[in-house]
Order: C-alpha cells, then sequence, then structure tokens
C-alpha cells in the first residue's frame, strides 16, 4: 500500500509539472506552482524529486532498463543489430505508446509532450542525457555479457551501445519534430539499416584483443550457452 501510494504521489506531481510547464514554459513554473497543483507540500515534493527537471526527466525513466531487459531476453544466436534493434523498439514503443491497447490518444500526446518539453529545453535535455549516459553502461555490459566478451577491454559493447542510443535520439527527434505525424518504427528501420553492417562487425572491432579473449571466455561473439 504504501509504494502505491508513492507511485500515486509521483504521478500526481509528474503530470501536475507536466501541465504547467506546457502552459507556462519551464523556466516560468516553480516547484511551489507545481506542488500547490498537484495538492502537495513543498516538502512533500522533495520526499520526491530533487528538482524541477527531475520530475519531468523521471517519467522516461524506465526506457533505459527497458531497453537492457528485453536485450537481455533476446535469442543468444539472434545478430547483434537485430537484438539492438528490439530492445530500441521497446524504449520507443513505450515512448510513443504504438504497442499498447487501441484508444490511447490521450497518452500517446502526453508522452509526445514531454519528449518535445525535454527536447527543447536544455536544463531537461542536459538531466536527460546524463540518464542516457548511464543506459550506455548499461547496456554494453549487458553486450559485453551476451556476447562473452571482456567488458573492461573490449571496445564493441560500448561502441554498440553508443550506436543504439543514437538510433534512439534520433528517432526520437524526428518524431517529436513531426509532433508524432512520422511512424517511429518506420524510423528506427531506418537507422538501423546504417548501423546494422558496424554492429554485426563484432569479430572485427575486438580482433585486435580476439587471442586474449578466446583463452578466457570462448570464440568472440559466440553465443551464451
Amino acid at each position: 500500500m504504501a509504494e502505491r501510494k508513492r507511485r500515486l504521489v509521483a504521478a500526481e506531481l509528474a503530470e501536475a509539472a507536466l501541465q504547467l510547464l506546457a502552459q507556462k514554459g519551464f523556466d516560468a513554473v516553480t516547484i511551489d506552482e507545481i506542488a500547490a497543483a498537484a495538492g502537495v507540500s513543498k516538502r512533500t515534493f522533495f520526499r520526491y524529486f530533487a528538482s524541477k527537471e527531475d520530475v519531468v526527466v523521471q517519467v522516461l525513466a524506465d526506457l533505459g532498463p527497458g531497453m537492457c531487459a528485453e536485450l537481455s531476453a533476446r535469442p543468444a544466436g539472434e545478430r547483434p543489430s537485430a537484438a539492438l534493434r528490439h530492445a530500441v523498439w521497446i524504449s520507443l514503443a513505450a515512448c510513443a505508446d504504438r504497442s499498447g491497447p487501441a484508444g490511447r490518444a490521450d497518452h500517446d500526446d502526453r508522452a509526445l509532450r514531454v519528449v518535445q518539453l525535454i527536447l527543447r529545453t536544455p536544463a531537461l535535455l542536459a538531466r536527460f542525457l546524463e540518464r542516457q549516459a548511464q543506459w550506455r553502461e548499461e547496456l554494453a555490459a549487458e553486450l559485453a555479457d551476451r556476447l562473452r566478451l571482456d567488458p573492461a577491454t573490449a571496445m564493441y559493447p560500448p561502441l554498440a551501445a553508443g550506436m543504439a542510443l543514437a538510433a534512439f535520439d534520433a528517432v526520437l527527434k524526428r518524431w517529436s519534430a513531426s509532433d508524432g505525424a512520422e511512424d517511429p518504427a518506420a524510423l528506427l528501420d531506418r537507422a538501423f539499416a546504417v548501423l546494422a553492417p558496424a554492429l554485426d562487425a563484432v569479430d572485427s572491432v575486438d580482433a585486435l584483443g580476439a587471442a586474449d579473449t578466446v583463452d578466457a571466455v570462448g570464440p568472440v561473439g559466440a553465443p551464451r550457452a
């Protein structure tokens, strides 16, 4: 019950913040106004969020962990480009609400407003990029485990994670700029068509260190048992 209450209050604060920010702009809205709109005190606000930036970025906070979970669940022998494309799509679909039930236009519009607000506000974009830096590390660690590479020395995992998140960013920007008119799935397919040759070149990327890796964990890029 306590966790349900916490989630409810956090959601109410986020919704109040988004409505005010959409009306007045990020810089014009104060934490006092957000708390008042949600019917809580400023002190209560700080129990849930450290800053005005956090209350917005938190709406998209689960996207990174979602990518890692999806990548971990992909078939072991799947090409890296395909596995990463599926992983990124899970987060994009959650963001654009394109994989959910019909009749969710209100949620889709809310997600679009959040993305546009983040991309158009330097303070929010900076905080969002901080989150993505953490996601990149987590995604790289999952890739290293998946491909049985040494996470301390292999170049492929951080490079591939960075490329996947670059595609994520590019699609978000195009979807946002089109006011949701462009299909994020089609945009992602186009992005990964460009990235796939590099993402599937895992053996050549770490070829210089392959001998050490083979001795330690088996062939580079071999599927997990």
